[in-house]
């Protein structure tokens, strides 16, 4: 186990235009940490996370691994390990010899390796199916062998890329408590890239936003949501997402389609307008009062719904509801805050939060 360190390290495609997939990216993973990169596409997470592997070059600043500055060193000398999207098993070789693969190149005794092996697949309840060939399982079951084969090796780190995006939806979330599981068990630092936020949240001991190649924010999935550094963050993080709009400030407050949310003046520096930020569940239909929202789309999702709907400026706004007894499409309904304490500011400029 080892912690990582990114140290200012960017990654710069030449060209015509440089590109600057990751740019001066400073994050420290301490030791046994599970920590999610998570993004849009084009964002450099993977970039990323190929960098540490030493997939792809490191063009400025370094990495390291522990106490060793691995930035020139090839992947094999790095002591990681990689799951990648793919689960990229050798077809004629049982589920066995593929997890047994990377050890007989080190040319480690036939007893250890099946003792290593055993324990492996014990771990991810595989052991049924070590004399089974990658074609006879599922692809849960495959990404289990693909888990294994880098658990064999006990590395300093492990690094996942995306290892779930193959799986359907119930697959994926079975899968992914195991692997947070196995993570807890194991003890050893991970790096786990995904686009899906929904699993950044319920997985990592941290979680790390990029943007374009820039760290937006790196911080625990509870105070991505409570306390999201800028615009960017605030609608990326959670689903729905944050409902975000720019509105006037006046001497009581943040007016809103009608309603004024109360801010202290000195809060907002004598800003003329902000970029107003709350949660659908920080909002209530109310009988009187609020805001007038018109309803354009329902979705009904058992014990709760969500309300899609326009203000009468046009900006759009999700409120969740009872799902037992939901507005219906084309009412007008009147919408509240359930605690002012609630809303998000950010500068209208800048997009970062306004404390």
């Amino acid at each position: 186990m080892a912690e990582v360190v990114y140290a200012d390290a960017s990654r710069v495609y030449p060209g015509a235009h440089q590109v600057r997939a990751v740019d001066r990216l400073d994050l420290t993973v301490p030791d046994g940490e599970f920590l999610v990169l998570v993004g849009p596409s084009g964002s450099g997470k993977s970039t990323a996370l190929r960098m540490c592997a030493g997939l792809e070059d490191v063009d400025e600043g370094a990495i390291r691994i522990g106490e060793r500055e691995v930035t020139d060193l090839p992947p094999k000398d790095r002591d990681i390990a990689m799951v990648f999207q793919s689960y990229a098993l050798y077809p004629h070789m049982t589920v066995a010899d593929n997890m047994a693969f990377a050890l007989r190149l080190r040319k480690m005794g036939k007893e250890e390796i099946s003792t290593k092996v055993k324990e492996a697949a014990a771990m991810l309840d595989l052991t049924k199916y070590l004399d089974r060939k990658p074609k006879a399982l599922s692809g849960g079951q495959r990404q289990r062998v693909a888990m294994g084969r880098a658990i064999v090796r006990e590395p300093s780190v492990f690094l996942m890329d995306e290892p779930l995006s193959n799986l359907d939806a119930k697959l994926r979330v079975e899968t992914r408590a195991n692997i947070a599981q196995l993570q807890q068990r194991l003890g050893t630092t991970t790096i786990y890239v995904t686009h899906d936020q929904v699993e950044a949240m319920t997985m990592g001991d941290r979680v790390a936003v990029l943007k374009d190649g820039v760290l937006q924010q790196c911080a625990s999935p509870r105070e991505l949501y409570d306390r999201p550094a800028n615009v960017f963050v605030a609608g990326f993080i959670g689903s729905p997402a944050m409902n975000l709009g720019t509105h006037p400030v006046t001497e009581a407050g943040v007016t809103l389609s009608g309603l004024t949310v109360p801010v202290p003046r000195g809060r907002l520096g004598g800003l003329s307008e902000v970029t107003f930020g709350v949660r659908p569940e920080a909002l209530d239909l109310v009988s009187d009062g609020g805001f007038e929202l018109s309803v354009k789309l329902v979705e009904e999702l058992g014990a709760d719904a969500y309300v899609h709907g326009e203000l009468a400026d046009g900006e759009k706004m999700v409120v969740r509801v009872d799902g037992r007894n939901p507005p219906r499409l084309g009412d007008q309904v009147r919408v509240g805050l359930r605690d002012t304490e609630e809303v998000h500011l950010f500068h209208p400029e800048t997009g970062l939060r306004i404390p």
